[in-house]
């Protein structure tokens, strides 16, 4: 997972943090934090869930983790007075509030990478590498004005090669396939997605396969034909 919010760069897979372009010292515990809130945005996650992470077998005070929550704000340039990306709510937990993008690790990319898009109706809307936030608001990626969606209501991540779907706790529920999601799932093509009342279907295909044109019975799938 690499993300970028604020003048900051968060890389997971090396365990890196950097600021307006220089490497910043996290300390270990603070470095698990932030994963783990960036993981879950902007849903809070409780007290109780995050010292199971940080602390496994271990019982610890309130005081340890707001001594971690200090560690971790200094890094990123947060004050907890007036927080622009680490909210507390108050007799629950932490969520990380700001706005963050999810981007591809440099290097090149896999041979089978994926070509994404969803159909709705007569639109057609392409999905690159990185997060992709469905809903009600004009600044989400995917913005579907309808007073069905929230305005932040899912999300879909195409990264290595793979395609996920994730509800971003609607109001309304997030559907795949006629199934209501509980947890992040692995999207393939021809899945049909349903935020609200808005039906939209993914459509995707490896780099490495020649695309063709789509059937009549893809169409009655609820699908429409891709334009080449």
């Amino acid at each position: 997972m690499r993300v970028r919010f604020g003048d900051c760069v968060f890389d997971a897979s090396t365990r890196e943090l950097r600021r307006a372009g220089q490497p910043v010292h996290l300390p270990p515990k603070a470095f698990q934090l932030l994963e783990l809130l960036l993981s879950r945005r902007p849903r809070p996650v409780t007290k109780a869930e995050i010292c199971d992470a940080l602390w496994p077998d271990t019982t610890v005070g309130a005081s340890s983790l707001a001594r971690v929550m200090v560690d971790l704000r200094s890094a990123i340039g947060d004050d907890a007075r007036h927080p622009r990306l680490l909210r507390t709510v108050h007799g629950f937990g932490y969520s990380f509030s700001g706005e963050a993008v999810l981007e591809q690790a440099p290097g090149p990319g896999p041979p089978d990478a994926l070509a994404c898009r969803l159909v709705w109706g007569e639109r057609e809307i392409p999905l690159g590498e990185g997060e992709h936030v469905l809903g009600r608001l004009p600044d989400a990626g995917v913005w579907i004005d309808s007073t069905s969606v929230s305005r932040h209501h899912a999300r879909i991540v195409v990264s290595a090669g793979r395609a996920t779907l994730e509800d971003l706790a609607s109001k309304n529920g997030t559907w795949l396939s006629g199934r209501k999601l509980a947890g992040p799932s692995e999207l393939t093509d021809g899945d049909v997605i349903t935020v609200g009342s808005i039906v939209l279907t993914f459509r995707a295909a490896r780099s490495a396969v020649s695309t063709q044109t789509a059937s009549s019975a893809e169409r009655d799938k609820g699908g429409a034909p891709l334009r080449r």
